[in-house]
């Protein structure tokens, strides 16, 4: 009977259920989505577990855990996931955004700027991140998948920034307008290997969008779109910062050097592994200006 079912006894059989689908820390994924579907606060879930819970409850987490342990993303099943400690939408349109990525947001917050451009957008959460902590900027968000992009203005609404925010579709520099330029721009592209995406976890595989995950080859092909166009779009002295795979700062690095880059580092996110590189256009006006 649903009235004799308790939140507690819900969580022991769907921890039981995603133990033996093989999903990581199955007792958390239960929890986080009991709550999603009793509609509460985590922090209240203990507190509920031993109440009766109704037959909908029931219905939409039999469902859920369902989905889980056919290893579809908890965030694609709650619709949401937290970065920089504010909620994004998220589907299977879009990356579900990872901790690491807000190494390149706590970077790029380092100094301030007016325009920021964000190259392969996906939910929007680095370029509406760093809106939302800059109430006086504005940027662009640029992404080949319109249903990206309709992810991203979703989420800029939901932040309230669509003010200062904008989008387009197209590859890389293609949507922006000529002569534009940016104080900033920002990217975690496509940076997998081909031959890496047959060890890839099935929440990642099969859920997220290969479009955003590999630009096929050894990986690198968006890193060489990006940093050789970037110079015609940056400001003097203006920025570019990117998210890498961790065994490809040398080669990223590199690319840097030869588009002629300067103040490059390399940054290393809380596991240790190598996740940002970071470079600054010349600014060339003030030789320019002795020269003269």
């Amino acid at each position: 009977m649903a009235g004799d079912t308790t939140g507690a006894a819900l969580l022991v059989s769907a921890t039981r259920a995603l133990r033996a689908a093989n999903v990581d820390d199955p007792a958390r994924d239960a929890r986080v989505l009991l709550a999603h579907v009793m509609g509460i606060d985590r922090s209240r879930l203990t507190l509920m577990l031993p109440e009766p819970v109704g037959e909908d409850v029931i219905w939409a987490f039999t469902r859920a855990i369902k989905a889980r342990a056919a290893r579809q993303p908890v965030a694609q099943i709650t619709g949401t996931r937290a970065f920089y400690g504010r909620d994004f939408i998220v589907t299977r349109d879009v990356l579900d955004p990872r901790p690491e990525t807000e190494l390149l947001v706590d970077t790029a917050l380092q100094a301030p700027f007016d325009r920021v451009l964000d190259l392969g957008t996906g939910s929007g959460c680095i370029l509406l991140t760093l809106l939302a902590e800059l109430p006086a900027a504005c940027g662009q968000g640029v992404d080949v998948s319109a249903s990206a992009l309709e992810v991203a203005r979703r989420n800029a609404v939901a932040l309230g920034v669509t003010d200062r925010a904008t989008f387009g579709e197209g590859s890389w520099f293609t949507p922006i307008t000529d002569g534009a330029r940016f104080d900033l721009i920002v990217s975690n592209p496509p940076y997998i290997a081909q031959d890496e995406m047959t060890t890839l976890a099935p929440e990642v595989e099969a859920w997220e969008p290969h479009l955003a995950l590999t630009p096929g080859g050894d990986g690198l092909d968006a890193y060489r779109a990006i940093i050789s166009g970037a110079s015609a779009h940056l400001t003097p002295a203006g920025r570019l910062i990117v998210e890498i795979g961790t065994a490809q700062a040398a080669a990223v690095k590199t690319l840097f050097q030869r588009a002629g880059f300067a103040g490059i580092h390399v940054l290393k996110d809380l596991s240790g592994h190598d996740r940002v590189v970071m470079g600054r256009l010349p600014d060339n006006r003030a030789q320019t200006s002795l020269q003269a």
